[in-house]
């Protein structure tokens, strides 16, 4: 069983930035691939950004692509999202998610959920 527990979010002025934080519970975190997914009031949940277990892939969604980064130092079982350049469509709940296989995680295939952290850019 592994729990996921976000952080940093927050309200922050378009043009912004914020750093997500995501620690996990248990000894086996390099062996998961992480990932990053937000939900915006009234839409389904969307991929953000997904990082392999050695942190050496990483893979983003378009509408963040260039903006916001993916990282994780194994040593803290902790996975980052560092969001630079936020505009007004950011705001979301934004979710921590592992999952066994890197390409899993991207599709939502995941094994554990975060509870959720509020992100809200005002324009």
């Amino acid at each position: 069983q592994v729990q996921l527990v976000e952080s940093g979010g927050g309200l922050v002025q378009a043009g912004g930035s914020l750093r997500l934080s995501c620690t996990a519970s248990g000894r086996t975190f390099n062996s998961y691939a992480m990932g990053w997914f937000r939900q915006a009031p009234g839409k389904e949940r969307e991929f953000v950004a997904a990082i392999s277990g050695s942190g050496a892939t990483t893979y983003y969604a378009d509408s963040v692509k260039g903006r916001f980064t993916i990282s994780r130092d194994n040593a803290k079982n902790t996975v980052y999202l560092q969001m630079n350049s936020l505009k007004p469509e950011d705001t979301a709940v934004y979710y921590c998610a592992a999952g066994g296989a890197f390409k899993t995680v991207i599709l939502g295939n995941v094994a554990y959920w975060g509870q959720g952290t509020q992100v809200t850019v005002s324009s």
